[in-house]
């Protein structure tokens, strides 16, 4: 019997990176997944966007662990699509215990007073409202089930402490934290926990990319991987300059199972120590 055996879980954002990280640990401890993802590219992201074949493959490592998933292509900004996913996952599936708000996007870097509308208005759009769509789309088959269940949804480091820079990610990831303590306080008499995971620096294409390279390293015209770890690891009290996906799906999985019954209204870093520093 794994950790969430029988449960159901919604995990948005789900195509790489953490995303397919949570998706894969939740089959593997015996949950069915309804997997989300945009899966192209999104406006101000400097980065290239998760594709269809990266959702597919998602898809093919959580069947790969002999679980159910269905999987959809859809923007967490449209909350009449996310809403038919959601409903339409669960008809196949038969219910859902689970809700992991994870999708969200890191922009172009830039001071707050220097910063475009365009990348303002689609970092929280994606980041805050997505994740208002999302537990507006799914909490109330959660509460159908009546026997309770767990919402995570994924902050940020940059939830806890202000990143020079990222004036717009910053400010979506506190905003997430204080509807997450509210939605805590709310569906607590239904018996949903409501929790953040607050990730420092990890191995995923959001910060593994040359953009974030050259704001650590602007000395350097194209600083590489290995050019920036001592910077990256300056952040963080452990001595690692990040941690991987898997350590926040672990995470994910603890505050999803009956080990953390009673674990509501927190929230909890897995940064390596960046916000004790």
């Amino acid at each position: 019997m794994g950790a969430v055996a029988g449960k159901v879980a919604l995990v948005t954002g789900a195509a790489r990176g953490q995303g397919r990280a949570h998706a894969v640990r939740l089959a593997e401890e015996g949950a069915d997944v309804i997997a989300v993802d945009v899966a192209r590219p999104v406006e101000t992201v400097p980065f290239p966007g998760a594709t269809e074949e990266d959702l597919a493959e998602t898809r093919r490592l959580v069947a790969k662990s002999g679980r159910k998933v269905i999987a959809a292509r859809v923007d967490v900004r449209d909350p009449e699509k996310l809403a038919r996913a959601v409903e339409d996952g669960v008809r196949e599936l038969g219910r859902l215990d689970i809700v992991v708000a994870n999708a969200g996007i890191f922009g172009t870097p830039a001071k707050v007073w220097e910063m475009s509308d365009a990348l303002w208005q689609t970092t929280v759009d994606v980041n805050l409202t997505g994740v208002f769509n999302t537990v507006r789309a799914a909490v109330p088959h959660v509460i159908a089930t009546g026997e309770g269940g767990s919402v995570i949804i994924t902050s940020s480091a940059a939830g806890l402490k202000g990143v020079p820079n990222y004036g717009s990610y910053a400010a979506s990831k506190h905003g997430v934290l204080g509807l997450a303590r509210t939605l805590a306080m709310e569906l607590a008499e239904h018996r949903i926990r409501v929790n953040t995971v607050h990730p420092g620096n990890v191995d995923t294409d959001m910060i593994i990319n040359d953009t974030t390279f050259r704001v650590f390293r602007p000395d350097l015209e194209h600083p590489s991987k290995e050019d920036v770890e001592d910077s990256f690891a300056s952040t963080n009290l452990l001595p690692v300059p990040w941690v991987e996906p898997s350590d926040i799906a672990n995470a994910v999985v603890w505050l999803a199972s009956d080990e953390a019954k009673f674990v509501t209204g927190v929230a909890l870093p897995v940064d390596a120590g960046m916000n004790a520093k």
